[in-house]
């Protein structure tokens, strides 16, 4: 099978504490591929060793292979501007620039990155970006306004339109609804459902009951090892691992 991305032995530290063990997984393409685990278990983290944005933190050391369509982004000769590009970065709180307009926000990608050769090409790019993540419709009046004067859903959605604008190949989502309500959550879940047609999606959650909805596949992450992983029906009904079955039963934090 051609992967969207494989994760080879991969080994995190923070100075001297390991974070992440010995974790491999493979990820089809075009699915939602959840990440659960109680809270510190090194989620987050797993999803920064993949786009290298752990290489920001001076404490952070990676050990092992991230492959992205069968390339390793850790090889000596691989540009890490080109590895961040492949991925769209959402994060768990809403990170709009708050002082540009919502047009800004997601023209600026691709404005530094030459995605586009002219000003109607870039139009064109940030009104598919929006109406991909399903924002359109609301803003398209308002482009020039502040993203500041944006609900903390819709914030979410320009997040995800700018991460759609550089055109990645997956889609790396750090508890995008965490800090959401109940409606604003459902419209991101709606929109992840839409947009694994066309990407690659990996969510990192510490809700069962997200990763049950909306993943294709699952692991199960505790204490920075990977306990389990696989089709996510399997998963949840018919658990091999004690700590998992603990785990999405509630049982666990």
């Amino acid at each position: 099978m051609n992967w969207a991305i494989e994760v080879n032995n991969l080994n995190v530290w923070y100075g001297d504490k390991h974070v992440i063990k010995n974790v491999s997984f493979k990820v089809p393409k075009n699915i939602i591929f959840a990440v659960m685990g109680p809270s510190g278990c090194g989620k987050s983290t797993l999803l920064r060793a993949m786009n290298r944005l752990l290489e920001l933190n001076p404490y952070a050391r990676v050990e092992g292979q991230v492959k992205i369509n069968g390339i390793d982004v850790y090889s000596d000769n691989v540009d890490i501007t080109w590895v961040r590009r492949q991925f769209g970065m959402v994060f768990q709180i809403p990170n709009p620039f708050p002082h540009l307009s919502i047009y800004e926000n997601v023209a600026l990608g691709p404005k530094l990155n030459g995605l586009v050769k002219d000003r109607s090409e870039l139009d064109e790019l940030v009104k598919q970006a929006l109406q991909q993540a399903y924002l359109w419709d609301e803003v398209k009046n308002d482009l020039k306004k502040p993203a500041s004067m944006l609900s903390g859903g819709q914030q979410q959605r320009l997040c995800i339109a700018r991460a759609l604008a550089l055109k990645p190949k997956i889609i790396l989502m750090d508890e995008p609804t965490a800090n959401l309500d109940p409606v604003a959550s459902s419209k991101i879940e709606e929109l992840m459902l839409e947009l694994k047609e066309e990407y690659t999606i990996i969510i990192v959650t510490h809700n069962p009951q997200q990763a049950a909805r909306i993943s294709d596949y699952v692991a199960f992450l505790y204490m920075g090892e990977l306990i389990e992983i696989g089709e996510t029906s399997m998963v949840f009904t018919r658990p091999r691992n004690a700590l998992t079955e603990k785990y999405v039963v509630g049982r666990m934090g």
